[in-house]
Parts: C-alpha cells; sequence; structure tokens
C-alpha cells in the first residue's frame, strides 16, 4: 500500500505523519493481497479547523472521505471510520451480490424409445424438453405429478433450494431423489 502525504497551511510533526500511516495502513485489510492500492491523505489547517481528507485508489475501488475538527488526530480518527465504513458496505454489497448470482440451469427432459430384441436397432430420443424448474414443496410437487399424470417431475425444493426429482412408484405412492446440492 503507498500513502502519500499533502499538507497544507502547517508543518506536520514526526509523530503526526507515524501516526497518520499507522492508521491508514489498517485500511490493506478490505483489498486483496495481489491488489495494489494508494491511499493520498490531505491534511489541512484553516484558523481554528483541522480538516483530513483521503482518496484510496485500488484496482477494484475509488473512494473519499472528509472530515473536520478541532483537532487534527481527532479528524483522521474520523476519515478514517468514514473510509472503513464505506469499504464494509462495498465488501458486504459484493458478497450479497455473489451469494444473489447463482445459475438457473434448466432441466433436460429426454423420451428414449426401446426397440424390439429382434430388430437390432440402437435408442432413439423421441421428443425432448428443457424447462426451468419452479420452486414448490414436495407436497406440491406430488399433487403437480399426479394431477399431470407424467411418471416424474423435476423442481426446486423451496425448503432446501436444490434440485428434487419426484417420481410414482407401482403401489401408487411417491418417491423423492434430494441430490444435495
Amino acid at each position: 500500500m503507498n500513502i502519500s502525504f499533502h499538507f497544507k497551511n502547517f508543518d506536520p510533526s514526526d509523530h503526526l505523519k507515524e501516526y497518520s500511516r499507522s492508521r491508514f495502513e489498517k485500511l490493506s485489510k478490505y483489498i486483496g493481497q495481489d491488489e495494489e492500492s494508494e491511499v493520498q491523505v490531505t491534511l489541512c489547517v484553516e484558523k481554528f479547523r483541522q480538516m483530513a481528507e483521503v482518496v484510496f485508489l485500488a484496482d477494484s475501488v475509488n473512494l473519499s472521505a472528509y472530515q473536520e475538527s478541532e483537532d487534527m488526530y481527532s479528524s483522521i480518527d474520523l476519515v478514517l471510520d468514514k473510509l472503513e465504513a464505506q469499504l464494509r458496505k462495498m465488501r458486504e454489497k459484493m458478497k450479497s451480490k455473489r451469494r444473489t448470482q447463482k445459475v438457473v440451469r434448466g432441466v433436460r427432459h429426454n423420451v428414449f424409445t426401446m426397440p424390439s430384441a429382434e430388430s437390432g436397432q440402437g435408442r432413439s430420443i423421441v421428443s425432448s424438453d428443457t424447462y426451468e424448474p419452479k420452486p414448490m414443496s414436495v407436497e406440491e410437487a406430488a399433487m403437480q405429478l399426479d394431477s399431470a399424470g407424467m411418471e416424474f417431475l423435476v423442481f426446486r425444493n423451496a425448503e432446501t433450494e436444490g434440485l428434487n426429482v419426484i417420481y410414482k412408484l407401482k403401489n401408487g405412492d411417491f418417491g423423492v431423489i434430494d441430490p444435495g446440492y
């Protein structure tokens, strides 16, 4: 992390520089190890106002914060708090975006014909259908399978959010296949 300082209208002490550097180095935990980042800190004094402005630049981040108070150390702490809040908010947005970007894949349903033993022909696809499984409970899937008169139904389990298959048994009951993902 590259930290650069600019001072306006006052001569900084070594302690202020070291304090600022140690505080702003904490921002490196919010970015990746391989990302190059730069922090530009501008500290300014005008009469009784002590101002701190920070621009944080990284490969995927461009943030800025401004704070003023009557003490330069408190201005540095307050502007750092603002910047950390912005970085936390951005990181949470990225996490939630990754969670919601689940890939919904369609299910392909193929029907094969079985030739008789004396014909010697291979299997052939008679029909094919692609659809997106609807989220429903196991009971709803059983009712839909029963009303549609199909042998099986692929659906998204509303409780586990995983793909399941429900099928009819020979005795009229239902079986459920849950692969666990």
